[in-house]
C-alpha cells in the first residue's frame, strides 16, 4: 500500500480545516526498509514540519499523528519516541511534539499473534520478537507506554485483520499506565471502513480527530 488511499482521508480532514501531511516511507521490499529505516523516514518526515512552519501558517502546538493498520502502529510510535534510549538508533533529542494520536486499527503491540500481519512484523522488524527482544521493546507501542498524551484507538468491531481484543487490551494498558486513552469500536466496520470518509464510519473518525485538535468544525450539509 502506498500513499493514495489515505489520499481521501487527508482531503477530508482538509476540507474540515485540518493542514494534512502524508507522510511515504520505505517499506519492507524497499532498499532500507524495515528497522530501522522506516522508522528513521517517519522520524524526519514528523520533524520537518518544522521546516515546512517557516513557508506555511501552521500551528506546531496543534499536531496530531493519524495512521492506519502499519501507520496506526507508525503513528503511536512517533508519539512514543521521545521515550526511546539514547543508545537507540532512532533516538532523537528533539522530536517535534505531539498534541494527541489517533490509530485506525492500528498494530498497537508487535508481540501479538492472531493478526493478518503477523508474518509482515517480523519482517518489518527483520526477525521474531525472541530474537530481536530490544528493538522490539523499542518498536512497540505498548511496550512504550505511557505517551503522555491522549490518544484515541478507533477499531471496527468486525476487522478480521487486526482484532479488536488488540485494541481493547492497548486501551486498558494504557490507562493502567496513566494515559488519557479512548477507545472508539465502531459497530460493524471492519478494517477499511475507518479510513472511507464515504463510509458510516467516518464522522466518528473525523470527530476524534477534531476533538484532540481542539477544533470546533460544524459537519458540512448533504
Amino acid at each position: 500500500y502506498g500513499l493514495s488511499y489515505m489520499g481521501h482521508l487527508s482531503e477530508a480532514l482538509t476540507e474540515a480545516g485540518v493542514a494534512t501531511w502524508s507522510v511515504e516511507y520505505r517499506r519492507v521490499g524497499n532498499q532500507g526498509g524495515g528497522w530501522p529505516g522506516t522508522f528513521e523516514e517517519v522520524a524526519r518526515a514528523a520533524d520537518h514540519l518544522r521546516t515546512i512552519a517557516k513557508t506555511y501558517p501552521l500551528d506546531l502546538n496543534q499536531v496530531v499523528a493519524v495512521g492506519h493498520s502499519a501507520g496506526g502502529h507508525l503513528a503511536l510510535w512517533l508519539a512514543a519516541r521521545k521515550l526511546l534510549p539514547k543508545d537507540s538508533p532512532v533516538y532523537s533529542p528533539d522530536p517535534l511534539p505531539l498534541r494527541g494520536v489517533v490509530s485506525l486499527a492500528g498494530v498497537t503491540d508487535l508481540r501479538r499473534d492472531g493478526t493478518a500481519c503477523d508474518t509482515n512484523v517480523s519482517q518489518l522488524m527483520g526477525g521474531a520478537a525472541k530474537e530481536k527482544a530490544a528493538i522490539y521493546n523499542q518498536a512497540s507501542p505498548i511496550e512504550l507506554l505511557p505517551l503522555g498524551i491522549p490518544s484515541a484507538i478507533v477499531q471496527g468491531s468486525t476487522d478480521h485483520i487486526i482484532p479488536l481484543a488488540m485494541a481493547e487490551d492497548y486501551a486498558d494498558a494504557a490507562k493502567k499506565k496513566g494515559d488519557d486513552a479512548k477507545l472508539v469500536v465502531i459497530e460493524k466496520a471492519g478494517h477499511f471502513e475507518v479510513v472511507d470518509p464515504k463510509s458510516f464510519a467516518w464522522e466518528a473518525v473525523r470527530e476524534e480527530v477534531l476533538a484532540l485538535l481542539k477544533t470546533s468544525v460544524p459537519a458540512k450539509s448533504k
